[in-house]
């Protein structure tokens, strides 16, 4: 796209499922040079989701420029769909006013996503200006904890009573404005408004008229409770396959729903969070994050990798006489440890990741460390008759291709118990087995490959 096709829809790449590389180029050209009208008219047919992707994507400068020009053309849909640091670079350049109205278009469960994270004042300015309804919503939805179903579900949901029929049901759902922006359901609730079913929306359309609700409601669906963490509720939703869920209080009465894409970006954060923590990073980290920050972020881990590092050193001192007598040591002992840390690496990605979907129980966990090992073992030997041969021939001696074969197997076997137990021994412990596995699992096989090496190689060749 060039500046002059500035008025024409934006065009996706599909294979990129994202901006176009040189759209985004134009509009920060058109930034830098303060084109508001361009810009406006640039952006006026993205849709929410990719005004909220350039919004995260260009720089801390342009992005204010850019809200600045968009103004109260922003839509609401669009603060929903940002990443919670761009939100909260954001959110400070909007008057309360023009969140106040976002909130009010928005679902609850939105709604109460974009004001979460501000302090008590700055809240208190915006609900000032949402009605009184909209606000108690909002601020029931703040009292409940963070990552829990009653942070998460949308309020607006559509109820009937048990006595009313298919029809009286469908005339509600034609004559009523103010229904959710999306459902899949309709619930069934008392006087006291306990739940007492639910009906998807294509049951409800096939029935005819007279038939009684009752008649064809789910007198079981699956109920999640308000105070539910979302990496069950995720569960629950892929293991039934739910497009949507009631969300229910203490004493069973209907309090929300929660839908499939509320899900979807759950699981998305979950997994984020996951692969972030396997690599020392904490998971409000991203490419936003400023360079200050980030040092800080990582420093924490990696100074415990330093550590790890230098007991491995320490064991490698034991045997500082044995190298000396044998430099070839030195060249092939880092092979034993970078093959037992890939091992143990591979297998604790696999275990963190079956604890993650309910896969690795302690029901089958016996069977699980046993094929592991097995595995280990297998690995162990296949890489023990190469690396063995090449050692041999690389140093011309026999002795030294038999300590690099034993030394390989031995690692790789313990590679694979610890890349297993390390996991389940924190998940047990009720330690997130994805923030601390990694370095556990490398110590381990750091540790153990240069002892086996080294200490098979003072035995042997002494």
């Amino acid at each position: 796209m060039t500046l002059n096709d500035a008025t024409e829809p934006a065009v996706l790449p599909t294979e990129e499922g994202g901006l176009a590389p040189g759209f985004v180029r134009d509009v920060v050209d058109a930034l830098d040079r303060g084109a508001r009208a361009e810009v406006r008219a640039m952006l006026a047919n993205l849709h929410a989701a990719d005004l909220a992707d350039l919004i995260g994507i260009v720089g801390p400068d342009q992005r204010r420029t850019l809200v600045d020009f968009l103004g109260k053309s922003l839509a609401p849909e669009v603060l929903s769909e940002l990443d919670e640091s761009v939100r909260d670079e954001v959110l400070p350049l909007l008057a309360p006013a023009q969140i106040a109205e976002a909130i009010q278009a928005l679902d609850t469960d939105d709604a109460v996503y974009l004001i979460e994270d501000l302090d008590e004042e700055q809240k208190r300015q915006v609900l000032e200006h949402v009605p009184d309804a909209e606000r108690a919503a909002v601020e029931l939805g703040l009292q409940y904890p963070d990552y829990t179903a009653g942070r998460l579900m949308q309020r607006e949901v559509v109820y009937v009573p048990p006595y009313w029929t298919v029809g009286q049901t469908i005339d509600h759902l034609r004559d009523t404005d103010d229904l959710p922006t999306d459902f899949f359901e309709v619930y069934v609730v008392d006087a006291t408004h306990a739940l007492k079913g639910s009906v998807a929306l294509d049951r409800l359309v096939r029935t005819k008229r007279p038939a009684k609700i009752t008649e064809i409601m789910d007198e079981e669906p699956t109920v999640v409770p308000v105070t539910m963490g979302q990496e069950e509720i995720a569960y629950l939703f892929e293991r039934y396959r739910l497009v949507s869920a009631p969300v229910v209080d203490e004493n069973k009465r209907l309090a929300g729903m929660i839908t499939v894409d509320d899900i979807v970006e759950v699981i998305q954060e979950e997994v984020t969070e996951d692969i972030l923590a396997l690599g020392g990073v904490r998971d409000e980290e991203d490419m936003t994050t400023t360079v200050v920050q980030t040092v800080r972020n990582r420093f924490q881990w990696l100074f415990v990798n330093l550590l790890t590092a230098i007991l491995a050193s320490l064991v490698i001192g034991l045997f500082d006489g044995t190298i000396e007598k044998a430099v070839g040591l030195a060249v092939l002992m880092p092979i034993v440890a970078s093959m037992g840390g890939n091992a143990g690496t591979q297998t604790l990605t696999v275990a963190v990741r079956a604890l993650a979907t309910r896969d690795l129980t302690p029901a089958n966990a016996v069977r699980i460390v046993y094929r592991e090992v097995l595995v280990g073992g297998l690995n162990g030997i296949i890489f023990a008759i190469l690396m063995g041969a090449i050692g041999g021939l690389w140093f011309q001696s026999v002795q030294i291709a038999v300590v690099l074969a034993a030394a390989m197997v031995i690692n790789l076997i313990c590679a694979g118990f610890a890349g297993i137990l390390v996991p389940l021994a924190l998940e047990r412990l009720k330690i997130d087995p994805a923030v601390s596995s990694t370095v556990f699992v490398t110590t381990v096989t750091d540790c153990v490959g240069f002892f086996v090496f080294l200490g098979l190689a003072t035995w042997y060749l002494s």
